[in-house]
Parts: structure tokens; C-alpha cells; sequence
């Protein structure tokens, strides 16, 4: 038996065991309940960090506990293995993408062992495979031909020096995220899937989904958008085609002053044709970011382009204008302005001294046309004795109390504009109304006329798949001058992506290459050329889930994928909510439709885990940018309480300014190496601060000392386990000969079986059950009982601490389960130790006793003991009786099984 706790010698030992074993290896003929457990898979960068410790670490908790619990459990592993930066570093290191990546996969694999995870490592695939991308091009010949993957013209953010499309988070103050170039709107032709198509579906799904956290299903409801209006045309005077907006607010349709439509608008570039100065405002326009919360908070511009349309219903001319705030992308690329109720279109009505009208009043200033008659609002004597005296004024009623019109008019024109639903003015016809009589009347009256209809529209768009990059799975398309887009037929797939390249600049070494490109058309057997766009990788990861059921399937899935799905724990960040996550879910609707799986969602539970927070130093530069500085390098300087009030670099003992504490990252230099930390405490260590250091889904920060508390509370264990083996002999637990002392650990030790099963089965609180787990040890290190029955209890309380933690510290419970005589077996195979009701059972209870609302003592008394009895216990008390001295209590409150409080 090793005498010390020697992490590194022991760990090697229970992975070297779990591998001769194939202890992780699942198959679906076993006849327990499967669960698959499945944390994000990673991107192969080069290097764990953290991060990636939380999240496999927490899969790796629910996969070992429901393990115990009897289940079949499968956690595999694979590798999001294309995109950009593996570009950039090949471009950068002068290698080619693949051999960079593999070399980070065997690295990082290397890592992910060391941690001692329960993985599946005969499922193990890497996304840049063809044996993985063909399933993946395979799907989208079949989408294509169903109409469900299409290509368009599609108004991009372009990089121009890196040459490729920018998603919206990767422009930043207008300029590419890598190169620093002024990002341009470019329209250029994309492949898209419809997942619009399945919106109303993946909305209402969120409904019946109540192992997701709300926080995730509220950001993806925001995302969808649904939301219900009308679709209204306005005649253009000199035009064959109407202007069609889209509305939520059919009833403002009167204070239309102005249409306003996208730079790329067909009425826009006819504009442009004839008027210089248009054209001038298009390219500027060409020169921004499609995101919508850039929009919103960039400064409105515009230009009128002296086109005019006819209001629908009033028939009087409204201008129309470009606008930068309109995206092409969104709806029609066209919308009605109404500045007297719409903030955005008041600031631009304002900035370019365009009409505002006001044609919605509140709810007071209704009540007041109504008692006085509109011809008498106007009289402000009226309108003050109505409003003033009678009714709480807001800001928008009270300038309306010298005229209704004039005056909430004029307050609109010059505050703000009135976004509330309210009543119908200055309408016509339709004065009075409210906003859904307003939306009623004016859809019959368009859909009569055939000049407008109801509509639900979506702010969901659809997924555009392509990138102009290289590193990426091929589009399977064929582009003939004859026939047009033409799918690879499927016994062509795949459609393989040359390894051995070399770059020459940013351009795709597949877009240079006119013999890769060159190929002949399926339908007709003439000339033609491959697309050389590839896929976006969210597209790997939508489906990668799936692939994990079926290893060697020959479509994307066989019939163990209904085995194993939905994924029953899914792990991963918040930051994922809405891109993968509802390409997640779409895919899967995807495959359902395809009959390939039987499911309606991919996951049935997810937990977001927090991210891993770290102290941050730096020096400013003469430059003025700052110097970061890695935590490892720096010491912290502290005054006599401890309290924090300095740090100085390491290496030359001068000062450094402390950044307060960031995700950890590169660009902040404050990460902290995994592997370092292995070597110095050892894995165990590692995943019980991490699981302990605070609740999965909130931020971790990271802090050496709490490490070092972690590893020598795992030293204490080692130490409680071996000294007791030391002597073999102990007879089983009789319960009927316990002693008072020798009870009341075992019912603490039923009690943390009890709280932990609870804590990491229904909670998924880790931390809290670590916890419990720690007052145990002590309990057990103050327990000085060599009896028979003492080390009878002490026998139970040391084996049901090392099954409990087991989950979280896989490689000392290994190693001290054979040290409690258990041989070499897996203790993966044992079932979770179950809390015995009668052991919970208490004899006693304690007390706390008050005097005057302090608390003075504790007493303990017979479960049974009634309230006489339980009053005399507490005045018999030492400590109670010198603080009542002498007094007669004129009040004693019990409340049974808490505290007595005696009032004098």
C-alpha cells in the first residue's frame, strides 16, 4: 500500500487500467437504460485551456455518476477540425491546414487524457474527414433537390484583403477583425439552407423543451421573432411594381410621412442611374456592417431619391428615401416611416426636416375628446380643466392640455415619438379606433382590394452556408453554361478538399486551381466548373452529435442513432444560444424529415456552463497600448489583512497595474496552462477545484490557493483511507449495537449519500455536494473509535466517500477502492451507495435556546420530548440560567424541532 498520495503515480495507474480494460467502450446490446452524455466538441487549436477543463470535466461528473446509477452510458469525443484559423496559421507558419490541425488533434488528445476522462474513444472522428463531410454533402444533394437549399444574390460584409465574407461579429468598428480593412457590403451570389422553412416549428419546440435553461430559450424566441402585421403595397407614380412594406403597426398607416428603402433596393439603384449625388450615398452605405445592433446604434443617414408613392388609403404622395438603417436582407428592403411613433423613424424625420404627424393619442387624452367633443379639446381651458383636475398627467398629455391636437402634436414633434398603443386621430374613417379594430379593418380592406393581406413574419433569416475560404468542407455543386446549378450525384460523393496545398496570399488554393475546378456537367457531359465555396462550419458541428450513434454508418446515420438520441445531457456556453444551437436543432429536423431519426429535438437537457474568469496584469506602453503580463509571472502584494494592494513582476520586481479579472484569454494573456497544473497536483485536483470553485453555471475564478486547498483535502482523504485499511479487520455495521456517538456519524453519512445523490442527480450542483463531502471528512477525522462497531461505521463513511466521489476524482476513488480491499475491479461497475432510512432516523434533536431573541445555548432532547419537558431542559441550561438571573420568564416560546426563546 503507497503510504503518501502521489497523484502522477496513481493516475497513470487508473488510466493504464481503464485502457487495458476498455472500460469507457459502449455498444447498444446492453440491456440497462442508455444516456448520452455529450459536452461540446472542441476546436482543435493547439492546446487545452480551462475552459475545455469545465466543460468535459462537468460531462465527465454526469457520466460516471449515471454510470453508477446502472446506465448505459455513452460520452464520446471528436474534433470541429475546419475553419479560418487554421487558415491564417498555415498562411502565417507557412504549412498546409492539415497537417496543422492533425498535429494539434494528436496533441490535444494527448491532453484530454491525462484528465482522465470517461470517453468513448473508438467513436472519435475529426470533421475535416471525408469519411465524415460526405454524409454532410450528401445531405445538402438532398436538400437541394427538395428545394430547401437554394443560392442568391446576398448582401455580405467582405474583407477585401482576406477576401472572404466577415460574419457580423467579425467586424469591428466598420474594419475585418484580422487584416484591419474597411469592411465593404458586397453583394455577391450564396448558398443557403431554408430554415425558415421549419421557424414556426423551432419556436413553438421551445415550449415543450423544459430541461433547457429559459435563458437559452428566450434568446432564441428573440432570434425567431415571430411576429404578426400586415403587408401593404404603396403604388409607385411612374412605376409598373408597388413598394410592399411589412407592418406591426397597422394602425399608425396614417402618419406615414416617408417610405424609407434599402441602398441595394431596385428603386435605389434606378435612382442612382440619373442622380450622381445617390450613387455617391450607395457606395458610402456600401462601406458598413449588416448587423442589425450596429444599425441600430449608428447614426442615421439618408438620402431622398425623388421618387414619390401614393399613400394607399389617404392617396396623398409620399416620398421615398434610401436609408442606411434598412438592410435589403430584412423583409421587403423597404418600410413605412411613421416618426410620430417610431423612435428611429423620428430621429431621421428630425435630422432631415421631414413631416411628423401625429395619429395615436393615449389613453387620457382619449377620454377627454370623448367628454368634450374634438371641436372643444382645442379649447385650452377645456382641455385644462379635463386634463389638470381630473386625470394624472404623463409627459405626452400634459402640453396637450392647451389643444389636443396642436399641442400633442407639437410635444411629438419635439420630444420624442409616442410608441404606446393607444386610440386612432387625425385617421379618418378610422378615428376612434383602437389598435386591433384599426388592424382588422385595414386587412379587410387591402385584402379586398388585393393591395395588402395579413402576414407572420420572422426575423429568423435564412442560414447562408457559404465562405469563400479554403479550409472547409466543397459545396457538392456543378456549374454548367447549359444546365445551370447542378448537384454532384451522390455516387460522385464525396467531393474531396485537396490536403497537400500550398498558398500563395489569401486567395483559396482550390479557387486558384483551374484543374481542380475543371470537371464535366452530370446532366448533359459538357464542360463545366466546381463551386469553390465552402461550407460553414456550422455545419459540422449541427450534425456531428448524430455521427457519434452510428461509427461506420454508411449514411449520415443507421438505426442505432434511435438508440442513443436525443442526447439526454448536452453541455456547452451561453455563448453558443443562438447560432449552433438552433442550427442544432434545425438539423435535426432535417434529419427526421430524411426518416433518419425518430426524435424531434437533438437534446433533451442542456446546461450552459459559466466561464473561467482570471486576475489580469499589465504595463502601459509608451505607445499607449498595454503590456499583459501572465498571472504565473506576477506576485501579489498584500497588507497585514490579507487585503490585496499591489503585484510586482516576478523577473525584475518592479510593478505592475492589476486589470481586474476577465475571461481567460490569449488576448489578455491570462490564461492558465492545464497541463502545468496537472503536473504540479494532478488531475484530481484539478477537477475538484473546478467542480468546487463555484456552480456550473456561473463564472470560475481561478485561484492557485484554492488548487492547493483542493489537493490537500485529497492528501487528508488519502491519509483517512490508508491509515484505516491499515488494519483489514471490521465487522459489518449491526445497527441495533450502535452507541450514541457511532449514530450519529452514520446518520451523517446517510445524510450526505442522501445530498449528493440529490446534489449531482436532480441539481447538478457539484459544489454543494464537494461540500457536504468535506464536513464528512472532518466528521469521520474527529470520529477516535477503535471498537468493532466504530470501525464498522468508519468502514461505511470511508467507502461511501470514495464511491461518491468517484464522479468528480475518478483516479485516488480507482486506487483507494482497491486499497479497501475491492481487488482490481472497476468502480464504474459499482452501484451508487443509497441512503438507508433508518440510519436518517434521529433519537435527539438539538435545540437552540434564546433569551430575550439572543441566542445564549443549545440543548438536546428525545425527538419525543413534548413542551413541558422541553422548557424544563432549556431553564436547567448552565448558560441560560446566568442570563435569565433569577427573573421569571413571562414567555416561553417552542418551536418544535428548532428553537426555544425564552422572553423575560
Amino acid at each position: 500500500m503507497q503510504e503518501n498520495y502521489e497523484p502522477q503515480a496513481i493516475e497513470a495507474a487508473a488510466q493504464t487500467f481503464w485502457n487495458a480494460a476498455r472500460a469507457f467502450v459502449v455498444d447498444e446490446k446492453s440491456p440497462k437504460p442508455k444516456f448520452f452524455c455529450l459536452s461540446m466538441l472542441p476546436y482543435p487549436s493547439g492546446a487545452l485551456h480551462m475552459g475545455h477543463v469545465r466543460n468535459y470535466t462537468i460531462g465527465d461528473v454526469i457520466s460516471r455518476y449515471q454510470r453508477m446509477q446502472g446506465r448505459n452510458v455513452l460520452q464520446p469525443m471528436a474534433w470541429d477540425a475546419f475553419g479560418l484559423p487554421a487558415e491564417n496559421a498555415a498562411i502565417k507558419n507557412n504549412t498546409a491546414p492539415a497537417k496543422w490541425t492533425y498535429a494539434n488533434i494528436e496533441h490535444m488528445r494527448a491532453q484530454l487524457a491525462t484528465l482522465g476522462y470517461a470517453i468513448d474513444w473508438s467513436r472519435e472522428f475529426a470533421t475535416c474527414k471525408p469519411d465524415y463531410y460526405v454524409h454532410e454533402q450528401r445531405m445538402f444533394v438532398r436538400l437541394f433537390k427538395k428545394g430547401l437549399a437554394y443560392r442568391k444574390q446576398s448582401v455580405v460584409n467582405w474583407d477585401p484583403v482576406d477576401q472572404t465574407v466577415l460574419a457580423n461579429e467579425q467586424v469591428i468598428d466598420g474594419r475585418g477583425w484580422r487584416t484591419g480593412a474597411v469592411v465593404e457590403k458586397r453583394e455577391i451570389p450564396q448558398w443557403f439552407l431554408k430554415i425558415t422553412a421549419y421557424a414556426e416549428e423551432l419556436l413553438h419546440g421551445l415550449d415543450r423543451m423544459p430541461g433547457w435553461p429559459d435563458a437559452v430559450k428566450t434568446m432564441q424566441r428573440n432570434w425567431i421573432g415571430r411576429s404578426e402585421g400586415l403587408e401593404i403595397q404603396f403604388r409607385v407614380e411612374g412605376e409598373s411594381e408597388p413598394l410592399t412594406v411589412f407592418t406591426t403597426r397597422p394602425d399608425t398607416l396614417m402618419g406615414v410621412t416617408y417610405l424609407a428603402v434599402a441602398a441595394e433596393h431596385p428603386l435605389a439603384l434606378k435612382a442612382a442611374k440619373s442622380k450622381p449625388i445617390v450613387a455617391e450615398f450607395i457606395e458610402e452605405c456600401r462601406h458598413g456592417g449588416t448587423a442589425e445592433a450596429d444599425i441600430e446604434t449608428a447614426e442615421k443617414k439618408g438620402i431622398d431619391t425623388g421618387l414619390t408613392a401614393i399613400h394607399p388609403v389617404t392617396g396623398e404622395t409620399v416620398p421615398i428615401w434610401i436609408a442606411n438603417f434598412v438592410l435589403m436582407g430584412y423583409g421587403t428592403g423597404a418600410v413605412m416611416a411613421v416618426p410620430g411613433h417610431d423612435q428611429r423613424d423620428w430621429e431621421f424625420a428630425t435630422k432631415y426636416d421631414l413631416l411628423i404627424k401625429m395619429v395615436i393619442v393615449s389613453d387620457p387624452v382619449r377620454d377627454a375628446i370623448r367628454e368634450l367633443g374634438r371641436d372643444a379639446v382645442r379649447n385650452p381651458d377645456a382641455m385644462s380643466a379635463a386634463l389638470g383636475e381630473t386625470r394624472a398627467i404623463d409627459p405626452y398629455e400634459a402640453p396637450a392640455a392647451v389643444g389636443v391636437v396642436e399641442a400633442f402634436e407639437r410635444d411629438i414633434i419635439g420630444k420624442g415619438a409616442y410608441t404606446e398603443y393607444g386610440t386612432l386621430v387625425n385617421s379618418g374613417e378610422y378615428d376612434g379606433l383602437d389598435y386591433r379594430g384599426a388592424f382588422d379593418a385595414l386587412a379587410a380592406r387591402f385584402e379586398k382590394q388585393g393591395s395588402g393581406a395579413r402576414r407572420v413574419n420572422f426575423r429568423l433569416r435564412d442560414w447562408g452556408v457559404s465562405r469563400q475560404r479554403y479550409w472547409g468542407c466543397p459545396i457538392p455543386i456543378i456549374y454548367c453554361a447549359k444546365c445551370g446549378a447542378v448537384p454532384v450525384p451522390e455516387d460522385q460523393l464525396p467531393v474531396v478538399l485537396p490536403e497537400d496545398v500550398a498558398f500563395t496570399g489569401v486567395k483559396s488554393p482550390i479557387k486558384a486551381d483551374p484543374e481542380w475546378r475543371k470537371t464535366t456537367c452530370p446532366q448533359c457531359g459538357g464542360a463545366a466548373e466546381r463551386e469553390t465555396d465552402t461550407f460553414d462550419t456550422f455545419m459540422e458541428s449541427s450534425w456531428y452529435y448524430a455521427r457519434y450513434t452510428s461509427p461506420g454508418a454508411k449514411d449520415m446515420v443507421d438505426g442505432r442513432a434511435n438508440h442513443w438520441l436525443p442526447v439526454d445531457q448536452y453541455i456547452g456556453g451561453i455563448e453558443h444560444a443562438i447560432l449552433h444551437l438552433l442550427y442544432f436543432r434545425f438539423f435535426h429536423k432535417l434529419l427526421r424529415d430524411e426518416g433518419l431519426v425518430h426524435s424531434d429535438e437533438p437534446a433533451t437537457n442542456l446546461l450552459c456552463q459559466g466561464m473561467v474568469i482570471a486576475e489580469t496584469f499589465y504595463r502601459d506602453q509608451t505607445d499607449g497600448s498595454k503590456d499583459w503580463i501572465n498571472p504565473a509571472e506576477v506576485e501579489i502584494q498584500r497588507d497585514e489583512k490579507a487585503r490585496v494592494v499591489g503585484a510586482v513582476l516576478k523577473a525584475d520586481g518592479q510593478p505592475v497595474r492589476i486589470g481586474g479579472t476577465e475571461k481567460m484569454s490569449k488576448s489578455k494573456n491570462n490564461g492558465v496552462d492545464p497541463q502545468s497544473m496537472v503536473g504540479k497536483y494532478g488531475a484530481d485536483t484539478v477537477r475538484l477545484f473546478s467542480m468546487f470553485a463555484a456552480p456550473p453555471d456561473q463564472s470560475l475564478e481561478w485561484n492557485e490557493a484554492g488548487v492547493e486547498g483542493m489537493a490537500r483535502f485529497l492528501r487528508r482523504f488519502w491519509r483517512e483511507v490508508t491509515t484505516h485499511a491499515g488494519n483489514p479487520d471490521h465487522p459489518e455495521v449491526n445497527a441495533a449495537a450502535l452507541n450514541a456517538a457511532q449514530k450519529t456519524l452514520r446518520r451523517q453519512v446517510h445524510e450526505t449519500i442522501q445530498k449528493v445523490s440529490d446534489d449531482i442527480g436532480r441539481r447538478l450542483s457539484f459544489n454543494t455536494a464537494i461540500a457536504a463531502l468535506m464536513e464528512l471528512l472532518n466528521a469521520v477525522g474527529k470520529f477516535d473509535d477503535q471498537s468493532d462497531q466504530g470501525r464498522a461505521v468508519r468502514h461505511e463513511a470511508l467507502e461511501a466517500m470514495v464511491l461518491l466521489l468517484n464522479p468528480v476524482t475518478p483516479h485516488i476513488s480507482h486506487a483507494l477502492w482497491q486499497v479497501l480491499g475491492h481487488g482490481e475491479t472497476l468502480i464504474e461497475d459499482q452501484p451508487w451507495p443509497k441512503a438507508d432510512a433508518s440510519a436518517l432516523t434521529r433519537d435527539a434533536v438539538t435545540l437552540a435556546v434564546q433569551v430575550n431573541g439572543k441566542l445564549r445555548s443549545t440543548i438536546e432532547v428525545a425527538v419525543s420530548a413534548g413542551k413541558d419537558e422541553i422548557e424544563k431542559h432549556a431553564l436547567a441550561e448552565p448558560r441560560v440560567v446566568e442570563f435569565i438571573a433569577g427573573a421569571t420568564p413571562k414567555k416561553i416560546i417552542v418551536v418544535p424541532g428548532k428553537i426555544v426563546n425564552i422572553v423575560v
